[in-house]
């Protein structure tokens, strides 16, 4: 396997199943705040005896953790990576605590935006670290693997929160949320800096500033931000929606948590492919074809869709968003390496500009889309197929960095 760069100051030795492990697992609990709380909406909203729109749960989170990327990006240039990530799992574990004993909706909403403040150092930062020991497709693949593993709790922390939910009470699923974040400050301190001293930056305004001016100049860099925002806004589409999609298109709200795991179970071996295929042919070509047949594949279920009045059948539909949310998937990691790799010294910076941009502007899209989305799936469809396109099309410009 390919060692990591040992010009850092953290152990020397650390291995890529060490790295991709601590990193997947940092991920996880960004995936942990979100769809642990899924199954407890019901048991929520009766303890806390309120009506209030459930969804505000997950949007309070990711607003929370789409802003803290501007926070932790530079506090990670100054003071390195460890001490960010750190600092934002003990507010993780606050915010999960204070979650748990929220008296009312309203301070549960305080709570989760603390929450996902917190979650944005290890969500933000997992790309800078892996910036700090790889370069190009080294570092392509790695995040590749990182995704696999992280996929697992997309898949399996709604059926954990399901399981505790059978055998206690809702606020159980925070504390556990917050031992998992203890488990992640431990492991954080044992996995040790990955920032050497020469590189590290002054906390200043005019640093960021120089940070942003270094993400506008670099097209690879800006090109592959900007395609990231569309690809993100059209698996926002996917993530936000379906479960709307499965109630009111196809009456299947029931069976939504077994298929949203089922196509989460479905990704991860590809992704191991995905790999080796980057290894073999580089992350550009494989960014570029998985984005190009995610973009045809979205762009073809437009006429079915149509034809059939938007009502397709669900094993028509169903498979479609399989492929061609899968391929998103597939491209991520590519498209998130070549953005990082011309950047250095700016690394933090620009892995939270990635992050900031993705979740703030790609949600932002996705909304556009979702008021559309009642009982057909034509706005679902043509939705994903215009966002696809178009971060292709970014994706095209921003070139390989030799243009």
């Amino acid at each position: 396997m390919t060692k990591v760069v040992t010009d850092t100051v953290a152990p020397p030795k650390r291995s890529d199943r060490n790295v991709i492990a601590y990193l997947a697992f940092l991920g996880v609990l960004l995936a942990t705040g979100i769809d642990i709380a899924l199954p407890a909406y019901d048991d929520i909203a009766e303890g806390l005896d309120t009506s209030a729109e459930m969804s505000l749960i997950i949007t309070v989170y990711v607003v929370g953790m789409a802003f803290g990327q501007l926070f932790w990006g530079p506090i990670a240039d100054r003071f390195g990576r460890k001490p960010a990530v750190l600092s934002g799992l003990v507010l993780y574990a606050a915010g999960a605590v204070a979650s748990a004993l929220a008296p009312s909706f309203a301070g549960l909403l305080i709570a989760r935006g603390l929450w996902g403040l917190g979650a944005a150092a290890p969500a933000g930062l997992r790309s800078a670290i892996t910036r700090d020991l790889y370069r190009g497709d080294a570092m392509a693949r790695i995040t590749t693997i990182m995704m696999a593993v992280f996929l697992l709790g997309p898949i399996f922390m709604p059926l954990v929160g399901e399981l505790m939910l059978t055998f206690t009470s809702w606020p159980v699923i925070f504390w556990f949320s917050s031992g998992l974040a203890v488990i992640g400050a431990v492991w954080c301190v044992r996995f040790g800096e990955t920032l050497v001293e020469e590189n590290q930056r002054p906390l200043e305004l005019a640093q960021f500033r120089r940070g942003i001016s270094a993400v506008v100049r670099t097209r690879v860099t800006l090109g592959h931000m900007l395609a990231n925002v569309f690809l993100t806004g059209a698996f926002f589409i996917f993530l936000g929606s379906s479960p709307a999609v499965f109630e009111r298109v196809y009456d299947r709200e029931s069976q939504f948590a077994f298929f949203f795991a089922l196509l989460g179970a479905i990704t991860v071996p590809p992704l191991i492919l995905n790999n080796q295929l980057i290894k073999r042919f580089g992350a550009r070509r494989m960014s570029m074809i998985t984005c190009a047949s995610s973009t045809a594949l979205a762009i073809a279920g437009i006429v079915p869709t149509m034809l059939s009045g938007g009502r397709p059948s669900f094993w028509f539909w169903y498979p479609w968003l399989v492929l061609v949310s899968s391929l998103i998937t597939l491209s991520t990691p590519a498209v998130t390496a070549l953005a990082l790799d011309p950047m250095g010294e700016q690394a933090g910076v620009a892995s939270s500009l990635l992050f900031f941009t993705g979740f703030a502007f790609g949600g932002g899209l996705a909304a556009l889309v979702a008021p559309f989305i009642d009982t057909t799936v034509t706005a679902f469809v043509a939705g994903f197929a215009l966002y696809a396109f178009i971060g292709f099309c970014f994706l095209w410009w921003a070139g390989d960095g030799r243009n």
